[in-house]
């Protein structure tokens, strides 16, 4: 394991990478509280974990709040965003419907101006149509799986990097599969105790990845996994 004091660089990790940001992570491995619903969408106890998140400029202007941190964290923060294309996430992370969709009528948590600005491919077991929002962002809902999903990301990020948003679960798939790049990891001080650990059926050392820095911020302590070549 190597410490440094170095922070993600303006140009970000390359362009056509796979990369996780943000993945906030309690101290015993839970990275969503139990119980989660349209009230609770991270599980009970889980907003802790992202207190040095809901700090940062970054995230705070994402909620439409002005001022916010500007140390590591903001730094961390920031670098999520930076050369990304497209970004997938489960259908959990979109919202709390489940089964086949009754309807169009829900249209994420974001409201009409979700903060992407790009395409979203989101995972799904059950078809509905493509949802254009305000600002740029589109949701696809892609039944084919992750491999499919990300051959569509890919192919819409145009040689930028895409971006696997979340939830936990669909970090962990594509972790297993060994396709992502670069993650980053927010150790939060805060035990859970219960939830969603995606390393849980992951080997991740088996899979190629490594601990290549470790860094100490405001809030939480960020860890940067990448994977071998």
């Amino acid at each position: 394991m190597t410490t440094t004091e170095s922070v993600p660089t303006e140009a970000g990790p390359g362009a056509g990478e796979v990369r996780v940001h943000n993945l906030t992570m309690s101290v015993d491995g839970y990275c969503a509280g139990p119980g989660q619903s349209l009230d609770d969408p991270m599980g009970r106890g889980a907003r802790a974990l992202h207190e040095w998140a809901l700090a940062t400029r970054t995230f705070r202007r994402m909620f439409g709040a002005e001022g916010g941190s500007d140390g590591l964290d903001e730094r961390f923060a920031a670098a999520g965003d930076v050369g990304v294309g497209a970004t997938i996430m489960g259908r959990n992370m979109f919202g709390p419907v489940r089964g086949p969709w009754p309807d169009e009528s829900w249209r994420g948590w974001w409201g009409e101006r979700p903060p992407y600005g790009h395409p979203v491919f989101v995972l799904t077991h059950h078809d509905r149509p493509s949802l254009t929002m305000e600002g740029g962002t589109v949701f696809h809902f892609v039944t084919g799986g992750p491999v499919e999903a990300l051959e569509l990301a890919r192919a819409a990020a145009d040689g930028a990097d895409v971006r696997i948003g979340g939830g936990a679960a669909t970090v962990a798939t594509y972790l297993a599969l060994g396709l992502v790049d670069h993650l980053h990891v927010a150790l939060a001080p805060v035990l859970l105790g219960a939830g969603e650990r995606p390393f849980a059926r992951v080997d991740a050392p088996g899979a190629g990845y490594r601990v290549a820095e470790v860094v100490a911020g405001e809030g939480a302590t960020h860890i940067t996994i990448t994977r071998a070549p």
